[in-house]
């Protein structure tokens, strides 16, 4: 290939642009460590941002978030690793980003099957139900809100422990609205369904005898009936 040939200059000369924003990158955040933090993700209008975030959740969901690579999702979109780091600045950013869209899924889901009720067990169903529907068809984010737990990525915690705990706040809620005796621990009664709801994607079957919906219903009528025991 000659020196000279046009093709093969703009190639280099697209190496060293970014091989030099890298650097620059990486200069920025050692000594404006608070200023980058305020822009850790590039705006959505790059049309490769929603690409990244669903190889990502599917990496973090078949491989598990510790198991999985900056390297392996930039190979996944058909990008350059060093190139992933002008959207994230680290691989906890990019699990924070796939927390926020699962979560959103999941309240979003909740929020439009609850408010079709007034009575408070038939809001609890309601919830209980699009909860599992959307943990079982729905796809990746949801799963790696359930899988990937905050004390297993320390770096995150807290931004984590945030998100999920604005959306426990919604069942919350429809708990203490209960008609339950006085003596009954409504945050057990919660984890209790929360914890037998998300670990149903370990067994569940699609084509199966159960649905998300008589799933949901058979958990609720166990509880109700160990209050009345």
């Amino acid at each position: 290939m000659s020196a000279n040939d046009p093709g093969q200059i703009d190639r280099w000369k697209k190496i060293v642009y970014k091989a030099n924003s890298r650097l620059f990158f990486l200069w920025s955040r050692l000594y404006y460590p608070d200023l980058m933090a305020q822009s850790v993700r590039i705006p959505r209008s790059d049309n490769r941002l929603p690409l990244i975030l669903d190889q990502a959740a599917r990496l973090f969901r078949e491989k598990g978030y510790a198991a999985t690579s900056m390297r392996d999702i930039a190979a996944a979109v058909d990008m350059l690793p060093g190139s992933l780091y002008y959207h994230f600045a680290a691989k906890e950013d990019l699990l924070v980003a796939v927390y926020e869209e699962g979560v959103r899924l999941i309240t979003e889901k909740v929020r439009a099957a609850v408010v079709k009720h007034v009575e408070p067990w038939q809001r609890l169903e309601a919830a209980a139900v699009a909860h599992l529907e959307v943990l079982l068809k729905t796809g990746d984010y949801p799963l790696v809100v359930i899988r990937v737990l905050p004390q297993d990525v320390p770096k995150a915690a807290a931004r984590l422990v945030k998100l999920r705990d604005g959306y426990d706040s919604l069942f919350a809620q429809l708990v203490a609205d209960l008609p339950l005796p006085p003596e009954t621990d409504r945050q057990n009664f919660r984890l209790l369904l929360l914890g037998a709801l998300n670990w149903t994607q370990h067994w569940f079957r699609e084509g199966g005898r159960s649905s998300p919906r008589s799933i949901a219903r058979s958990f609720l009528r166990l509880l109700g009936e160990a209050q009345k025991a």
